[in-house]
């Protein structure tokens, strides 16, 4: 099985104040934005020329007064037409979340310790559960152990085979609480854990 090696992520912003909250990585989302761009170069593109065409005394491009005439005999309760609504709100709706979020859900940001303020640092998602796990496996009884880490909570599901249930659950409490401190995140998620009574035959 491979190894998850952690992961910093760093971004630099000139003239940045520190923040111990912490903010979210905002993603570049280079390829919408390029489609997008792309799209409306060319929409723009094709209707300056035919601007310039009918106003040089040249008619204008045949496919746009074609889809002129149609649209303009086109009833609006079609169902073509009432589809092609819907796919532009939709596609509008899904630039405008693009806009607004920040994206990178997989990177967590870090607390700002470094006299540094420029420099931001976070810790991948998968990283932060190794590392969890990797402590919740070393608790006395614990024979498994699965590891989830979300924006605001940390879920740990164990099994064990021996020991009372509840001093594993309180052990392993301690030491994910513990390994959560030492992650250095700007914002500590919640905790929740689990612990099953594991099957005689091995780990489940």
């Amino acid at each position: 099985m491979s190894e998850h090696v952690p992961t910093l992520g760093t971004e630099k912003k000139p003239g940045s104040e520190r923040r111990p909250g912490g903010r979210r990585f905002w993603s570049a989302r280079r390829v919408p934005a390029l489609l997008a761009a792309a799209v409306l170069l060319g929409g723009c593109g094709l209707l300056l020329y035919d601007v310039v065409s009918v106003r040089s005394g040249q008619p204008g491009m045949r496919w746009r007064r074609e889809l002129a005439h149609s649209l303009s005999q086109r009833p609006l309760d079609q169902m073509w037409v009432q589809v092609g609504a819907g796919l532009a709100v939709a596609l509008g709706l899904w630039l405008v979340v693009l806009a607004v979020t920040p994206g990178l859900r997989s990177l967590l940001p870090m607390r700002a310790d470094s006299a540094d303020a420029e420099v931001r640092a976070g810790l991948q998602r998968g990283a932060a559960a190794l590392l969890l796990r990797d402590r919740a496996m070393a608790v006395p009884g614990v024979q498994g152990a699965r590891v989830r880490v979300g924006r605001g909570r940390v879920t740990v599901r164990a099994v064990s085979h021996f020991r009372e249930i509840a001093d594993v659950r309180e052990d392993l409490g301690e030491a994910m609480r513990a390994g959560i401190a030492e992650l250095g995140l700007a914002r500590e998620p919640g905790l929740a854990v689990r612990v099953e009574r594991g099957t005689a035959g091995g780990k489940r």
